[in-house]
């Protein structure tokens, strides 16, 4: 796994405004196989392991978890 590089304060914030407003986002982000494209509901953004990470619940109701860094894109779905 690469370094984690810090995102933008900004962009940290909105996800943690969408938690706290419970807003679905349609998530584009990087994984080890490729690029995914997904509407997803937030649950919690958290600092752990000298990285920040999204809790978010795919539309299939799992639970994922993957680092900010690795997030190209977040919109209101």
């Amino acid at each position: 796994m690469e370094p984690y590089q810090p995102v933008a304060c900004a962009f940290h914030e909105g996800l943690e405004f969408a938690v706290l407003r419970r807003q679905r986002l349609r998530l584009h982000y990087r994984t080890e196989t490729g690029e995914i494209e997904a509407v997803v509901l937030p649950i919690d953004v958290a600092t752990r392991d000298g990285a920040e990470w999204l809790t978010f619940q795919a539309e299939s109701g799992a639970n994922q978890v993957i680092r900010l860094d690795a997030i190209v894109s977040a919109q209101p779905a």
